[in-house]
């Protein structure tokens, strides 16, 4: 059943002469959309009573008849409704060649012309849009009725407790008063929400076309000799790198990158971020000793993410502060009772490292709004936005969160609280595993990506580092490589692809070849899709040869532990 009910999906069709009724209910009904056929306008009526999806209607039917009704019940429509209506014309839907079109336009809004002859796909294509468009009604209704309930649920709860507390007019104002606190902290939250799957959303395709810069300059650079020649693909190297951070940033907002937690001492970290922040904030501000507290339990999270956050801070910070300023990095250990923001953590015990400073403070006004991605109070040019709200996505989508102390005047404290780790932190080994001779081997590697020139970027990629290469532009494709080629050793697997996408493929591959590695290349993956793939298993696109080198090498290394 759809969300508007049984006979929410039907078209009806008004066609009184001729076999045109029968004809097109009978393309409808093979294409598998329901269809009921109305003798006259007056049974058209009725039946938009009862329900449907959509109205199929010829010209003649409604060129001399009253529309009053009809036109009635379409201004009556609720909110959320705007039933489409397409009419099987001899003349098409332009004004010149169809004088009816523009009364029909103004009569029943939303219609589609549809000029006759045509061809039965082309029918069902337009049936199939009006209804895609219907559909999104009734879910809008959903939601619309959904938030009525809460609303109505909202007010009898809010009068229930007024007539309790009636006799404390106190009590009772300083309930009022929360309550509007926490709907607007609710406000908020959606909002961050929202703009966080917008951004997200762009990260994939951007990502692509950074990977195919990347990917080419950095194949022009082993053949450039011009110092000027050099130079410029320098610069293009790192404009495309500040475009993958940036990137980084809008995902780590949305909370839909890949994490490499594991636990940290944030004092260590602290201390080896000495030098780097020192040289990164200049001589303008200076850098206290840091507070590091004796004891501090390991944090689990992914150690370059906190690095990235500490360092944005810190920016944040000098850029708030005139010359002489002061900042100040701390950690601690603490244990949280219930939130009352909503960047704020659940309860628990965390721990917490903080970035201060002396100078110019929030507004109320700023602060609310401190975490939307692209605010920014700097001048043009001067910040992207994206620096608390990428600190806000990883403490969030790590388990943590945020809190902010701030004065106009009197400067700003911003503590980001992480889960408290159950093991002790493990220095990393050095050891990535060691990579079979491609040249020596002859080995075969697979590249699977829909995008011709991500594709063609990994594959030179690869040849240059002596793998022998075959393509696939899709899933078929690439099954069908993996039946005519049985030497291919590794496959490197775009995740985010048309039709079967890379976990679809992936399971195919991993049924027919099991001992056969598989390296992910991803601009953007939802996280949770990514649940049990191994880091050594993944490569963030853009990717340039070194780290496809290292993750391809990884790969090898596990499929033959």
């Amino acid at each position: 059943m759809s969300l508007g009910g049984d006979l929410s999906e039907r078209a009806l069709v008004l066609a009184p002469s001729g076999r045109d009724a029968a004809i097109a209910a009978a393309i409808l009904k093979e294409a598998g959309v329901p269809a009921l056929v109305c003798n006259s306008l007056d049974m058209l009526h009725e039946r938009l009573d009862e329900g449907a999806g959509l109205a199929v209607v010829v010209e003649e039917a409604l060129r001399d008849c009253d529309l009053t009704a009809l036109s009635v019940w379409i201004e009556e429509q609720p909110t959320w409704s705007d039933f489409p209506f397409v009419v099987l014309t001899q003349r098409g839907g332009s004004v010149e060649r169809n004088p009816m079109a523009q009364r029909l336009s103004v009569t029943l809004g939303n219609v589609s012309f549809l000029e006759r002859p045509f061809h039965p796909t082309t029918l069902v294509s337009a049936v199939q849009t009006a209804l895609r468009g219907r559909r999104r009604q009734y879910e809008a209704r959903e939601r619309i009725e959904e938030i009525r309930r809460g609303e109505a649920l909202l007010e009898r709860r809010v009068a229930e407790r007024t007539g309790e507390l009636e006799a404390a007019n106190r009590q009772l104002a300083s309930q009022i008063a929360e309550r509007e606190k926490v709907e607007s902290a609710l406000r908020q939250a959606q909002r961050l929400e929202a703009v966080g799957q917008l951004t997200s959303g762009i990260a994939h395709d951007f990502n692509n076309l950074l990977t195919v810069i990347l990917g080419n300059v950095e194949q022009m650079r082993k053949h450039a000799e011009d110092p000027v020649l050099k130079r410029r693909l320098a610069m293009m190297s790192e404009a495309s790198q500040r475009g993958a951070r940036l990137t980084a940033q809008m995902l780590a907002f949305s909370r839909q990158q890949t994490l490499e937690p594991r636990p940290v001492d944030l004092n260590d970290t602290v201390r080896s971020m000495r030098d780097l922040l020192q040289s990164t904030i200049g001589g303008s501000v200076q850098i206290n000793a840091p507070q590091l507290a004796d004891g501090l339990w390991p944090a689990m999270i992914d150690p370059t993410q906190i690095e990235l956050v500490i360092l944005n801070l810190a920016i944040n910070a000098r850029d708030a502060m005139d010359v002489g300023g002061t900042l100040t990095i701390s950690t601690a250990n603490v244990t949280l009772g219930e939130p009352d923001a909503p960047e704020a953590p659940p309860p628990g015990e965390y721990v917490m490292v903080a970035v201060s400073d002396n100078g110019s403070g929030m507004t109320d006004e700023v602060r609310v709004r401190a975490f939307e991605p692209f605010f920014t109070t700097k001048e043009v040019g001067k910040g992207s936005g994206l620096g608390l709200s990428q600190v806000f996505g990883l403490a969030k989508q790590s388990g943590g969160g945020i809190g902010i102390d701030t004065e106009p005047g009197h400067g700003t404290t911003i503590r980001v609280y992480l889960p408290k780790a159950s093991a002790a932190p493990v220095a990393e080994s050095d050891e990535a595993g060691a990579a079979p001779s491609a040249h020596d081997e002859h080995l075969v590697v697979l590249v699977v990506d829909d995008d011709d020139a991500v594709r063609e970027v990994t594959a030179g990629l690869l040849a240059d580092l002596g793998y022998n290469v075959v393509e696939a532009g899709s899933g078929g494709a690439a099954l069908d490589m993996m039946e005519r080629h049985q030497d291919i050793s590794a496959v490197v697997l775009d995740f985010a692809m048309p039709g079967m996408n890379g976990a679809d493929l992936a399971r195919e591959l991993r049924a027919r070849r099991p001992r056969v590695p598989i390296l992910f290349a991803t601009g953007y993956a939802d996280a949770e899709a990514l649940t049990g793939v191994g880091d050594h298993q993944i490569v963030h696109k853009p990717f340039v040869q070194a780290e496809l080198a290292r993750k391809l090498a990884r790969s090898f290394a596990a499929g033959s532990a």
